[in-house]
């Protein structure tokens, strides 16, 4: 029997019809895992992937299966684990897994540990915390380890600050670098996903709502556009004047968060930064406002400091959790500060996270090629794979784009013409 430690293997069933429509949504990945199992270009290799575990995650799984590698999956955060596909994933297709859904911290740590007992060769990370654990628990391992892959903006945070300071013992491809993975992931996923899962969560009405966002990157700006497109009325807050001055062009109110925080209704961060939303915020906003987190870690919002200025919290709903303050305003957080659109909902379309996991996939046959070449630092995605990412989703698309002709291709490559 393969190892493993999830909820419920009699989930597995339902967790195979779940991978099996997933799969329907995602022509990249399944192009890919069609040439790996031809040619198994992974073989040998023993992979920790510590990732969201969905529908999505076990279409990848299998693909890196079908390449010849020996993989491991542990969850990447503690609210985001879909069990019925956990338990396919170990019961259909022998992958271990590590993860249930709402474990409790030190199992989470222990299930990261676990998947790093496999002995990697290469990580597969959404977060970092798998190499972080690695690097200061598990050094014995690193001379295993030849690369690795990180999914997210916050995990590339954190990696391009351990190469900062010379702590990265390996290569790593940031993968949330890539413009199919951040372009499309972030915003169309991100944007999607989150109002989901606030709207799952809480069944409220956004129309006719202040909804602040705060962070107008590539995911604040999915999720600006899309709750405006519900109806509600939008506020952006941030710290950089350049996307600050976007999202006032883009038709936002832009404002500090100690402004918007006396106005919103809804409030949902999403800058990978801590404490975005803190004790002052908290004590100026309205009875019953809505407080939700889309950024990878539960840091963004300052629950802590809530907790000490609350004389009561109960669980409301599912997902909700009421903050009686001592004025009696409540505040609710959602999902427990962690990310929203897969505590509460099923994260990002397949559709998307074909584009995403087509990525991990073959940023790690990259990898393996090319890791005796490359240093112990962060790098993009090549250029080559990203536009091969995107040829193939044209394609399966049945989207068809113009060629450049002979005369324009040495047009653009001279400097001679003029007016």
């Amino acid at each position: 029997m393969t190892e493993n430690d999830i909820k419920d293997k009699s989930l597995a069933e339902g967790g195979r019809r779940r991978i099996d429509w997933a799969e329907r949504e995602m022509p990249v990945l399944r192009q890919i895992r069609e040439r790996f199992a031809k040619e198994k270009p992974l073989k040998g290799m023993r992979m920790s992937a510590c990732l969201h575990v969905t529908a999505e995650t076990a279409n990848l799984m299998r693909t890196l299966q079908s390449g010849g590698a020996d993989v491991v999956l542990t969850a990447s955060n503690p609210l985001s684990t879909q069990d019925d596909v956990a338990a396919s994933l170990v019961y259909h297709d022998e992958i271990p897994v590590y993860a249930i859904k709402g474990e409790d911290n030190a199992t989470y740590y222990k299930h990261l540990n676990a998947a790093l007992d496999h002995k990697p060769h290469m990580t597969m990370d959404d977060g970092a915390d798998l190499v972080g654990t690695l690097h200061k628990d598990r050094r014995e391992l690193l001379d295993n380890v030849v690369g690795g892959t990180e999914e997210t903006t916050t995990g590339v945070i954190r990696l391009r600050a351990m190469a900062a300071d010379k702590a990265l013992n390996f290569p790593v491809i940031a993968v949330n670098d890539a413009m199919t993975k951040h372009f499309f992931d972030n915003r169309y996923g991100t944007g999607q996903s989150t109002i989901d899962g606030i709207i799952r969560a809480t069944n409220m009405l956004l129309a006719g709502k202040t909804f602040v966002v705060a962070g107008y990157g590539w995911c604040g700006r999915g999720l600006a556009n899309r709750a405006r497109g519900m109806g509600a009325n939008v506020v952006v807050t941030e710290i950089d004047p350049l996307p600050a001055l976007e999202a006032v062009m883009d038709g936002f109110r832009v404002m500090p968060m100690a402004e918007a925080a006396k106005i919103g209704d809804f409030f949902c961060t999403v800058t990978g930064d801590l404490n975005v939303i803190d004790k002052h915020h908290f004590d100026v906003m309205k009875d019953g406002a809505i407080v939700a987190n889309s950024g990878h870690f539960n840091v963004e919002i300052n629950i802590p400091a809530l907790e000490k200025m609350s004389v009561e919290k109960s669980l409301v709903r599912p997902f909700v959790d009421r903050y009686t303050l001592k004025d009696g305003r409540a505040i609710h957080i959602l999902g427990e500060g962690r990310l929203i659109n897969l505590a509460s909902a099923e994260g990002h379309p397949a559709s998307v996270m074909d584009m995403s996991f087509a990525n991990q996939a073959l940023a790690a046959e990259y990898m393996l090629k090319n890791a005796s070449t490359l240093e112990k630092k962060v790098y993009s995605v090549p250029d080559e794979i990203d536009r091969e990412i995107a040829r193939l989703k044209l394609a399966a698309m049945n989207v068809d784009i113009d060629v450049l002709t002979e005369d324009q291709v040495k047009y653009l490559n001279s400097w001679e013409e003029g007016t």
